[in-house]
């Protein structure tokens, strides 16, 4: 793994190159650099997320979500190697059933609304399918392993899902898209 930093400013950017934790330079529009950036500013807006009231079980996976990110991330500054276990992915999946498992069946599309915690979960999971558009568009040029992907992938259902969990913590509910169209068939069905 590459030297810690101790001193921030370093100025070898200057040139619009970065180090990747290998020691090898690229361009700042790198995909890889793309990628490493759009996990980086998700885990952010999940620390914003975090500033919000919840209750404490998603506030830990939260926190748990954010270590695995800072994992994701390390992988893919370093070509070649493997950050993010199975164990992550696994959890992703057991939260996402046992949250969704909670909630009502969904009937009708959702706005990305609500409370303001589901609000912000809601922001996550945008810039969550970000990072995993960047990281296919990387896999696409050079081998990187699936479990990135496949993390952010299943990571942006369960903030989708945490939204809506977010939404009901005060006894609130989603709020629903008012579709012309929807409504349209229900008056005709009367």
């Amino acid at each position: 793994m590459g030297n810690r930093l101790t001193q921030i400013a370093t100025r070898t950017g200057d040139d619009g190159s970065t180090g990747l934790g290998d020691n090898t330079r690229v361009p700042k529009d790198h995909l890889r650099v793309h990628a490493m950036g759009d996990v980086d500013e998700l885990n952010s807006h999940i620390g914003l997320l975090l500033c919000e009231p919840m209750p404490a079980p998603v506030r830990e996976l939260l926190v748990d979500v954010q270590h695995q990110l800072f994992n994701l991330g390390g992988e893919l500054s370093m070509p070649g190697y493997t950050l993010l276990k199975p164990e992550a992915l696994l959890q992703v999946d057991e939260a996402l059933a046992d949250h969704n498992a909670a909630l009502p069946r969904l009937a009708e599309f959702i706005l990305p609304a609500g409370t303001r915690a589901a609000s912000q979960a809601h922001v996550c999971r945008t810039v969550a399918r970000r990072a995993e558009r960047a990281v296919v568009a990387l896999g696409a040029e050079a081998a990187i392993n699936d479990a990135p992907r496949q993390y952010l992938n299943r990571l942006s259902d369960l903030l989708f899902v945490l939204a809506r969990v977010l939404n009901r913590v005060d006894g609130g509910d989603d709020v629903y898209w008012k579709s012309e169209r929807l409504a349209r068939a229900a008056a005709d069905d009367r």
